[in-house]
């Protein structure tokens, strides 16, 4: 339903694109006249006739004419004014009402919920596969690098439980097992490692995935928890090893690890005036040689411990 075809059917004189509805009145945009009042009770009607005349005028009409019984009455300017105002209420629900016809056709909907099924049914079984593929060499990488981080004997294992239905997760649960030492049976790592184990684990699993994920920074905390010696060098071998690839954050209190480091920041705490502070600054040069002298034999510093530290750093004798 066009204005043209509401002007002939209102039987005006003048071009309805021509009017303006201004404060409730109808004005011809070029003279300025006021033609029509909008009269508070066409409101109740409008939204009738609109319904009735979505596509054709003269369906419009006859809503009208029942709604008002005064229609055939009513000079061709007021027909023309309420029309107008139902041909503007189409245009702005056309969108909605084709939005919703659409949404109402449960065939079409049906056919949609088949396709999006089959599609994440694709997926999850390419998922799958991959999983199948990468699960025993992952498991086999990080059982290697286990036995380097004081955990000999241990081993690590990927678990595929296959579901029922596919999950948001895919078509099984993952789980990682792990027996800490020889002749024990793997079980979820969460609920047989201590924290100082679950960090060597996880620190295995880095170094054998480092260039796989997406993670620009990784925090170890205590990753040298009840080693010590060679194994303790290892663990500062291979977290400046992970450090190529990306950022590493460890806690330690371990002078084999701290001296692998690229930097070395010093965590202290101070008290005054009652109050304990922690403060967290960066050492290097002599100062350094000498935190990780303090770390190797206490808060006495000897020639020995200082000529170890600068061995650790790889730093010419003085």
């Amino acid at each position: 339903m066009d204005h043209s075809e509401i002007q002939k059917s209102a039987g005006l004189k003048s071009p309805i694109r021509n009017q303006l509805f201004i404060n409730g009145q109808f004005v011809d945009s070029e003279s300025g006249e006021t033609l029509a009042t909008m009269n508070p009770h066409d409101n109740s009607i409008i939204t009738e006739v609109a319904m009735a005349g979505r596509a054709d005028v003269d369906k419009a009409v006859a809503a009208a004419e029942k709604a008002l019984p005064a229609w055939s009455r009513m000079s061709a300017m007021d027909r023309g004014r309420i029309l107008l105002k139902v041909a503007d209420l189409v245009e702005q629900n056309a969108e909605e009402l084709a939005r919703l016809d659409a949404a109402a056709d449960l065939d079409a909907l049906e056919k949609a919920e088949h396709a999006a099924h089959r599609a994440c049914l694709q997926a999850a079984q390419q998922v799958s596969a991959q999983r199948q593929k990468a699960a025993k060499p992952l498991a086999k990488a990080v059982t290697a690098a286990m036995q380097q981080l004081g955990m000999q004997g241990g081993r690590f294992e990927v678990s595929l439980q296959t579901l029922d239905a596919p999950a948001q997760h895919g078509l099984e649960e993952v789980a990682f097992l792990v027996a800490g030492h020889e002749g024990s049976t793997p079980r979820p790592v969460g609920k047989v490692a201590s924290g100082g184990e679950l960090s060597r684990i996880a620190l295995a699993i880095a170094v054998t995935t480092s260039e796989l994920g997406e993670a620009g920074t990784l925090i170890f905390d205590e990753v040298d928890s009840g080693v010590g010696g060679a194994v303790a060098e290892t663990v500062g071998r291979l977290m400046k090893q992970l450090g190529q690839h990306r950022q590493v954050l460890a806690v330690t209190h371990l002078p084999q690890v701290a001296a692998c480091a690229d930097h070395h920041l010093l965590v202290s705490k101070a008290a005054a005036q009652g109050q304990v502070s922690s403060q967290v600054r960066a050492v290097s040069g002599e100062e350094r040689v000498s935190e990780i002298a303090r770390m190797l034999g206490g808060e006495k510093l000897s020639a020995t411990t200082l000529a170890h530290a600068r061995e650790m750093l790889g730093t010419p004798q003085n």
